[in-house]
Order: structure tokens, then sequence, then C-alpha cells
């Protein structure tokens, strides 16, 4: 089974020496999960195990164990084959609807003008042009050029990064989830929170970084801890005066020296945005989609006459042919925004609901009573933190253990 990617990155964010309690800090991930991926981690890039002379491990890392497992696990080769290949099929999937808005724009233009061209004809042979006289084209040429957002910069402040067709399909489909990573941004806010107090906290603590922390009995017993607990193999003690406080010996252990984390009093979600797109932006896609709407209705009453339909052929009849297509797509194109723009406003207002249970929270944190000052200093009786340097090794296994006795 290939390494956990999440494990790997961390190794390298950490600079290739590392403890369990660093990696599962950095990633937030289960102690036994670290500890696990780290083994089978350096069992396969050809890490090195470093012991400390109380017992604790490190690992190094070589720093081109990247390589080393590339050229082992075809499987790493073919995940980093699909990345690149998924990044480019999702792009053009991306690119597709507005190609097909333009494509349909066109179709049902050009469909409309022979029909009325050919009806007219009917009635005046001197006047087959003049139906081409009533449309209007704008310059979308102009928005599909390359320097397209250089030049809308200059005209106004307002930036994106999107080109026309990603801002179409930003307009249809929003861009992703922003709290998509929560979860883990969850679990390594609450793994600083624990390795900036040296690994000795108090409940209330964490509190400001979970959702439900349940209801009366659950609540003064402290039950949201358990999930916490069991993640980073904590410990609870209880006080004189029957408080708990929670104290966890794997984050207390780290290869370097870390520099506190500054983190924010507690956890927040994003809100979901509409679109990453300009104003100007997405006035064009509504504006071509309610066109490209309209468009397909004048089409469908056009083509009920089928006489000059069947007449003309050609294009007209491979439009008649999908229209039903294009008229489906027209009323999608609409309606999906702005379903999407309700339920965004839904979803919004529960996140604000979430957001502002946890910073009520942190608020009692900021001005604890009596009660939670004295939890606090009996949760620092168990505070420690502990760096395991190269001159506090009892044993190595980049060396020979004859050389490391010799040596010492």
């Amino acid at each position: 089974m290939a390494p956990n990617p999440t494990i790997m990155h961390s190794v390298e964010q950490l600079g290739y020496r590392v403890t369990v309690g660093d990696v599962a800090t950095q990633a937030g991930l289960n102690v036994a999960e670290a500890s696990q991926g780290l083994l089978a981690l350096a069992s396969d890039a050809g890490g090195h195990l470093q012991v400390s002379e109380t017992g604790d491990l490190v690992y190094l890392f070589p720093k081109n164990f990247r390589v080393i497992l590339r050229n082992k696990y075809f499987q790493l080769k073919l995940q980093e084959w699909w990345q690149k290949i998924w990044g480019i099929i999702f792009y053009l999937i991306r690119i597709s609807f507005g190609i097909f808005l333009i494509a349909s724009i066109a179709l049902i233009t050009i469909s409309i003008i022979f029909i009325i061209s050919a009806a007219n004809s009917e009635r005046d042979t001197d006047d087959r042009g003049g139906g081409f006289s009533f449309f209007y084209f704008p310059d979308l040429f102009w928005y599909l050029s390359p320097d397209y957002d250089t030049r809308q910069r200059q005209r106004r402040r307002e930036k994106s990064n999107l080109n026309f067709f990603e801002a179409v399909f930003s307009f249809l489909f929003g861009d992703g989830n922003p709290n998509a990573n929560l979860e883990e941004r969850r679990w390594q806010e609450i793994a600083n929170v624990i390795r900036n107090n040296q690994g000795a906290i108090v409940a209330e603590q964490i509190a400001p970084y979970l959702d439900d922390i349940g209801e009366g009995s659950a609540k003064e017993y402290e039950d949201y801890m358990l999930p916490v607990l069991t993640r980073f193999n904590g410990q609870p003690a209880v006080s004189p005066e029957g408080q708990i406080v929670y104290y966890f010996p794997e984050l207390q252990v780290s290869a370097a020296k870390k520099r506190y984390e500054s983190l924010s009093d507690r956890l927040i979600e994003f809100s979901w945005r509409f679109s990453a797109a300009t104003s100007g932006q997405i006035m064009l896609s509504a504006g071509l989609g309610v066109a490209n709407f309209v468009g397909a209705l004048v089409l469908g009453s056009l083509l009920r006459d089928g006489v000059v339909a069947a007449q003309l052929g050609g294009l007209v009849a491979f439009v008649q042919g999908i229209y039903w297509l294009l008229l489906a797509f027209g009323t999608g194109f609409l309606v999906i925004p702005l379903i999407r723009y309700f339920w965004i406003q839904w979803r919004n207002s529960k996140i604000s609901d979430r957001n502002r249970i946890r910073q009520a929270r942190a608020r009692l944190l900021a001005d604890p009573d009596t009660q939670l000052q004295q939890k606090i200093s009996f949760a620092r009786q168990f505070a420690a933190e502990k760096v395991i340097g190269t001159d506090d090794l009892a044993y190595s296994t980049e060396t020979d253990l004859l050389e490391q006795e010799f040596r010492d």
C-alpha cells in the first residue's frame, strides 16, 4: 500500500525530521494513524529511527524520499499522472459550458435569421436581405480575447483571475466548498492549541473549535472531549476540587524547537460565495443566458411552421433536431444559478449561527471566572515540552550499533 500523502507532505513541511506528535499536530491526524504512517513511510522510503535516552522516537527521512517512493511504487506514478490528466480534463469541462453557450446562441441566432429571411422572401423577393439588419452581435471576441482581463482592470478596479469561460462555469456552479478542508483545519487548530499550551489544556480551551458540545450532563461532564482524547491519545486528570484537565504526552515531544502558532481564538467557517467572477462577468453571463433562453423561445415559435423549416433544411433542420437540448440548456443556465443563490443564503445563515456560538465560547475563555482560572492553573502542572536534539540520542539506525557504542 502506498504511503499516506498527508504524512508525506507534513514530513516535508517539518524539515524531514519529525516525531509522531509533530506530524499529528501538523496534519491534524489521529496519533495512532500518524505513528503507523510514519513507520510505513520510514520502511518504504529508507528513513531512519532515532531513539532518545528517554525512549522517545524521532523519524529522519532523506530529502529525496519522494523519488525513492516513485521508483518503488507504480501506484504513486499513476496518481501523479492522473492528477495532471484530471487537471486538464476538469479545465476542459469548466470551459465547455461557456463554449456551449456561445455555440447555442450562434446556432439559435443564425437559424432565426434564416427562417425570418425565408419567410420575408416569400412575401417580397426584393427584401430578402432585410432580416439581417434586425440583429445586433455583441463584441464577444472582445470578451474572449487573451488580454480581456487586462483591459477590464483598466476600466474598473474590480479584479478577477477568471477568463470568460471560467466565469461562466463559476456563474453556473460556483467555485467549490470553501470549507472542504474544515475537519482538517479543525484538528490542526486543536492540536496547535494543545501544543501551544505545552500539551496540557482544559475543555473550555477546545470548545471554541467544536460544533456540538451537547447540553445538560453531556456538557457538564465534558463528553465532547472524548474524540479529542481518542485522536491525540490524551489522558484526563482530576484536581482536588473535582475539575478535569487533559494532557497529551505525544504532543509534548518534538524533534525541533517550535514557535508558538498564532491561531484564531475559535474555528471559523467561511461563507459560501455565489461566484468568484466579477460583477461584470456575472452580468455578462446572466445577460447571455437570458438572450439564449429568449432566443430559444423565439426559435421554438418559428420552428412550429414545419413547412419553412423543411424548405430550408440543412442547418435549420439540424437545430430543429436538437431544439429541446438547446431549450433545456437555456433553462438550466438560468434556473441552476437561481436555485444555488437561495441555497447559499440558507447555508450561510447556518454557518453564521455556528460561528456565533463558537465566538461566544471563546469570549468565556477570554474573560475566565475564578473556577476556570483554577482549572487552567491546575492544567499547567502537567505542561511539559521535550525537544529531542541530536545530542539527546541513545541510538540511531543511520549508523551501525557497534560504531555508536564505540563513539559513546
